[in-house]
């Protein structure tokens, strides 16, 4: 009975023990708490630590945003590279051979379709597809403007990226953030938009490669019918290879070429057909032989960009025009002439019709 009670009497003093330390520890915690904010205790409220010392965080570098123009800037470099390899392999090899056996006449021909080729997708990378310089927030979008356009009315879009009302026909391209007039569609493949001012330029590329693929077709086609008695050589190589690539791309470039003519000859554009801008009516089509020369032959007119550089240009002190005194200028006078209703009001200050 004596070591049981020893063993009872002692586990009676742990459990007080234990006790013990826990109101203890509560005690401490509560006597650190009003330390740090007595409010919570029945005190007067302090400012916490926290407050007091402001914790401060290292700066961390924004995420640099991808460069979004950089991979189709690439691509459209790669394809220039493209066609200037295959062309060099085409004319080194096969063409080459043709020559050494007296037939001029492909090197000639296929080499005037490459420079043609050449020049049209160079030109139609760095070209303005009819860019319309941005407006300012003055002008609201609440305002309606009206235009007729072969008896037919048009409400000008307000465009919230650039600030100004669309003519007809001008869409808001998101890959390259500009408005393009008389827009057709964004080509990934020259990085560029087709508009009013490089369609041309877009319909003599097409035609060129239609015409450049079809003649390397053709010339690897005879080079390897007249070396069918000859083993095989690097030059039945690579004009195997270059002729695939060239029957592979002229399918779908002729089935372009159909489309886009069938669209000139109509008056509609791409992009028409997806968002169906027009239905019914064309106010645009004045006929087929009327519509290629609007869209081929006709003149351009001044570039819009141009003439925005120029009116934003420093004017000097010896070019400020100075007031007469005798007669001075109200600032009425000052204003430019209101727009016509049914009109737009151009470059010049005067109402164009369409």
């Amino acid at each position: 009975m004596s070591h049981w009670g020893f063993f009872l009497s002692t586990l009676g003093c742990a459990s007080e023990a234990a006790v013990a330390w826990s109101s203890w520890n509560r005690q401490r915690g509560r006597s650190l708490l009003s330390l740090i904010s007595p409010g919570c205790t029945g005190g007067p409220a302090m400012p916490l630590v926290k407050d007091a010392m402001p914790l401060v965080k290292e700066p961390h570098s924004p995420p640099q945003a991808p460069l979004p123009w950089l991979l189709p800037s690439l691509f459209a470099a790669f394809n220039v590279v493209l066609l200037i390899t295959f062309s060099g392999l085409f004319f080194a090899f096969p063409c080459r051979w043709l020559a050494q056996k007296g037939e001029w006449a492909f090197p000639i021909v296929t080499g005037l379709l490459f420079v043609l080729t050449f020049f049209s997708l160079i030109s139609l990378n760095f070209s303005d597809p009819g860019i319309l310089h941005r407006g300012s927030n003055e002008q609201g979008p609440m305002v309606v403007h009206v235009v007729w356009v072969n008896h037919r009315a048009f409400r000008l879009q307000w465009c919230q990226k650039c600030c100004f009302h669309c003519p007809p026909r001008t869409h808001h391209c998101p890959s390259c953030n500009i408005c393009v007039e008389d827009f057709d569609h964004h080509c990934k493949w020259v990085n560029n938009c087709i508009g009013h001012r490089n369609f041309r330029f877009f319909m003599l590329l097409v035609l060129s490669l239609c015409l450049y693929s079809g003649a390397i077709l053709v010339t690897c086609l005879i080079f390897l019918v007249r070396t069918t008695h000859l083993p095989f050589s690097m030059d039945k190589a690579i004009a195997i290879v270059v002729a695939v690539p060239a029957a592979g791309f002229m399918v779908p470039l002729f089935l372009l070429l159909l489309i886009q003519a069938m669209s000139v000859s109509a008056a509609e554009r791409s992009y028409e057909g997806k968002c169906r801008y027009l239905q019914g009516y064309n106010p645009f089509d004045y006929g087929c032989a009327s519509n290629w020369y609007l869209t081929i032959c006709a003149p351009l007119g001044p570039k819009y960009m141009a003439e925005a550089v120029w009116l934003q240009r420093v004017v000097g002190p010896d070019q400020v025009p100075t007031q007469n005194p005798h007669f001075p200028t109200s600032p009425s006078a000052l204003k430019p002439p209101a727009p016509i209703s049914g009109s737009l009001q151009t470059r010049e200050g005067c109402p164009r019709e369409w």
